[in-house]
């Protein structure tokens, strides 16, 4: 199976710590990042996917699968 994920933020370093954190507990980028300006504000958009064995679990909320 393969799960997938949209992270999305403000196009700061905790947005990329977020991306990082991730990649290392196995996920993988998947296209490249998008970016948009709100305001004078940039936030910025990459999807990640995994995959895994055995049976599609169901949604999990990004909380269960993002590091602490």
């Amino acid at each position: 199976m393969k799960l997938y994920r949209l992270l999305t933020g403000p196009d700061d370093s905790a947005f990329c710590a977020r991306v990082e954190g991730l990649l290392n507990r196995g996920w993988q980028l998947h296209g490249s990042p998008t970016m948009t300006s709100v305001g004078g504000q940039a936030y910025v958009a990459q999807a990640i996917v995994m995959e895994k064995a055995g049976p599609y679990p169901g949604f999990q909320p990004s909380s269960d699968i993002e590091p602490d």
